[in-house]
């Protein structure tokens, strides 16, 4: 697998999304029918205390240079605390993204164990540097929605993509960096195994974004006058 190739596909994708309290990464995942938003996922800590108290986020997509200030009145957030997911949706005008996201895992083909990963995020010992990171599938938690994968997760990519690429599916998103879990078992900091959640939460946004576009564009053909004859 050729992990330059697919790190530098999916950098375009990926901003820094920063709050009063610190930073994390997020990723763009949909656009609406008319992409007059755009849809930012993340995990669910990451904007939780700043949505709760109406905070500002900033929204940094690297790639372009745009840094996007984004208040509580020019926001929507879908929160799920209990998948540590969240999509921040902000007007398109706000962000240069790319207008087709990378294609979201199916929630009904989750990755076998022993498939190797990849994630990108802004670790906050380099907190303006985005960086990659690998390792494999170690076990799926079917009732968490989550992966553990054998591999190191740092503070500030939570909410950054985990991907995988096959010849005949291409690169494919399969959940987000949710947090670490380190080895204490003799007292000192051991390797432990990464949390990744599942993009069970984004394909719910997504559809529910769909649903009001359409319910939308059916209002607007409802109230159209009839063609004169």
């Amino acid at each position: 697998m050729n992990w330059d190739q697919i790190a530098n596909h999916v950098t375009p994708y990926i901003v820094r999304v920063e709050t009063p309290s610190g930073h994390g990464t997020g990723f763009v995942c949909l656009h609406n029918h008319d992409k007059s938003f755009c849809g930012i996922a993340t995990a669910s800590h990451v904007v939780a205390y700043a949505d709760r108290w109406q905070q500002p986020i900033r929204i940094h997509h690297q790639p372009s240079g745009v840094i996007a200030f984004v208040s509580e009145e020019m926001r929507v957030i879908y929160n799920d605390p209990d998948t540590d997911s969240a999509v921040i949706l902000v007007p398109s005008t706000e962000l240069d993204l790319p207008q087709d996201p990378i294609p979201l895992l199916p929630t009904d083909t989750p990755l076998p164990i022993g498939t190797e990963v990849g994630w990108l995020g802004y670790p906050g010992l380099v907190s303006q540097t985005l960086c990659f990171f690998s390792g494999t599938i170690s076990a799926r938690q079917e009732g968490r929605h989550a992966y553990l994968i054998d591999g190191v997760a740092i503070n500030g990519v939570s909410g950054g993509p985990v991907v995988y690429s096959t010849p005949t599916d291409g690169v494919r998103i399969i959940g987000t960096i949710s947090a670490y879990v380190a080895n204490r078992a003799t007292g000192e900091s051991l390797p432990g195994l990464a949390v990744a959640q599942d993009v069970s939460h984004f394909h719910d946004t997504i559809a529910q974004i769909n649903s009001i576009d359409d319910a939308r564009q059916q209002q607007e053909q409802d109230t159209q006058p009839p063609p004169s004859s």
